[in-house]
């Protein structure tokens, strides 16, 4: 059973992404088409045209090494074969390399990639479509993916590291694989869940490895395919555009000039470009470029070269260069036969400031796609909204708006003074027709009477209010602890809980489930309950 609201009517969509969903005419000019199943045809035609067909062997030749010891599925193998023909196209989206997944929301990027493949293939029969999970393996902070949270607990991996976390060595983790395995229990889908974190993280020697592992473990009977493009044969395909970032800093001007252009517009910018927006990584560091006089210069190292020596860098070791957040989505469209890219509301947010960088460098800018937001809840707990009159879209309130909408909801007394408010315009009408025919003095003594008299209707609805509240503190504590555990820290479950603690209860029906419910296409916030989920709550 699910039920749908507008992302925006959530309170935790921004105005941006709000608008883009809603096609607001303002934002047109910051993205190539809007992703519906139809505007595919044309993005197609584009990519085919646009696309650097050399980079498929590449492409096929770095997946068939990185899937060298994995099982690997018929599905993702065909994807993979496929990726060598012109009419095969993928879907991306990409992901932190976060400890056990992280937040549930990797679940939900990944099911989403898969079914828009799923769905092209049935619009296009004559094109394939294969879905991509990109892993950010280059991203250097550990703090961010260190941990997963589990029945409010937080499962961290302490560990001093620098550089890359691709890089990084699963040394360690047994102590955190122990945690775990007192924290999960002993049932039939802790066991397999314990398990699938010590094959992942004690059988593989870089978190890269893990990561895929999981991924391919969790998705790969679907077609998944993971690519890690920390590789210099890919990198090398991009040399030409990291020459321009560093020569001519194009993307800093492309990209500083959208971003203010949505400024203008009234957004919050997500991110704001660098002069260089390159990472210089080899040996343990990644660290920023930057140019001085006529020196390029690594910060925090003493690290520097001439024009001549890094561009020589550029074509001996492309690997060193490591893309930011703004370098990085231009990178997968160059070595991807890409049509759409999924992700969440702070990535489709950047995305938008950089049209203009792939238009200066003849890169089709992919679709945009909004991924599907999930709150999952159990049929036990739908049973007590039920009792308390509540349907699950009012959960998204805050707790005060919701503490407030149910004491008037469940409250003998009427406790809105609309009535008295109405009565009270009415009596003061006819003193501001006295008034007229006085001087503006007594006009403006109507007006503060009137404005008086009303903020004390205010105050005393408030009053009310507030004592209702204490009279029905029972019935709203039942609704607020609903809430609380739907809603953890008053953050959407999705960004804190980790897929684990449903699964334990659920099985691999939860992830059947998902491919059953999510629709890429529907652009709105899903509140699913699941039937056969047990759980205390």
């Amino acid at each position: 059973m699910a039920d749908c609201l507008p992302f925006r009517s959530t309170g935790y969509f921004s105005d941006l992404i709000s608008d883009y969903i809603e096609e607001k005419q303002n934002l047109k000019p910051f993205y190539n088409r809007f992703p519906s199943i139809d505007n595919f045809k044309d993005q197609i035609e584009e990519k085919s045209k646009s696309y650097n067909s050399d980079n498929r062997k590449g492409l096929v030749e770095v997946l068939k090494n990185q899937y060298g010891s994995l099982s690997t599925s018929d599905k993702t193998q065909q994807h993979i074969d496929l990726l060598l023909e012109d009419s095969t196209f993928t879907v991306t989206t990409g992901h932190q390399l976060n400890l056990f997944t992280g937040p549930l929301y990797f679940l939900y990027k990944i099911v989403s990639t898969i079914n828009l493949a799923k769905q092209l293939k049935e619009k296009y029969p004559d094109s394939n479509f294969a879905p991509v999970y990109w892993m950010a393996s280059e991203d250097h902070d550990f703090e961010e993916i260190n941990f997963f949270n589990f029945r409010q607990q937080k499962i961290e991996w302490k560990k001093e590291t620098e550089g890359a976390v691709g890089h990084l060595s699963t040394s360690g983790l047994e102590e955190l694989a122990s945690s775990i395995e007192k924290e999960f229990g002993k049932s039939d889908n802790a066991e397999y869940l314990k398990g699938l974190f010590k094959v992942a993280y004690l059988e593989h020697e870089t978190l890269a490895s893990a990561t895929q592992f999981l991924a391919n473990e969790l998705f790969g009977e679907y077609g998944l395919v993971v690519l890690n493009a920390d590789d210099a044969s890919l990198k090398s395909m991009f040399s030409k555009h990291v020459i321009n970032d560093l020569l001519y800093h194009t993307a800093f001007r492309q990209t500083e000039k959208q971003a203010d252009k949505l400024a203008d517009l009234g957004y919050n910018i997500q991110v704001n470009p660098r002069e260089i927006n390159l990472f210089y990584m080899h040996e343990g560091i990644r660290e920023r470029i930057v140019k001085q006089d006529d020196k390029y210069l690594v910060i925090d190292s003493d690290l520097s070269f001439s024009e001549n020596e890094i561009l020589d860098l550029v074509e001996k070791y492309p690997e060193r260069f490591s893309p930011n957040v703004v370098m990085r989505p231009l990178y997968q469209e160059v070595i991807l036969p890409n049509l759409a890219y999924i992700g969440g509301g702070g990535e489709l947010a950047y995305w938008l400031e950089l049209k203009s960088l792939f238009e200066a460098e003849n890169v089709t800018f992919p679709m945009l796609m909004l991924r599907n937001s999930v709150l999952i809840y159990s049929e036990k707990t739908s049973k007590k909204l039920d009792r308390l009159d509540t349907p699950i879209q009012d959960l998204f309130l805050t707790p005060q708006a919701l503490e407030a909408k149910q004491t008037r909801k469940n409250s003998s007394i009427d406790i809105n003074f609309q009535n008295q408010k109405k009565t009270l315009e009415d009596q003061f009408k006819e003193l501001y027709e006295l008034a007229e025919k006085t001087d503006k003095s007594f006009y403006g003594a109507v007006a503060a009477q009137e404005k008086k008299q009303k903020n004390g209707l205010d105050h005393l609805e408030k009053r009310l209010l507030k004592a209702q509240k204490r009279k029905l503190k029972d019935e709203n504590d039942r609704v607020l602890e609903l809430q609380r555990m739907l809603f953890p820290n008053e953050s959407l479950q999705e960004r804190t809980l980790n897929f684990s603690e449903i699964y334990i209860d659920h099985g691999s029906q939860l992830i059947q489930d998902l491919f059953d419910e999510l629709d890429p296409f529907q652009f709105e916030f899903l509140c699913l309950e699941l039937t056969i989920y047990n759980t205390k709550s």
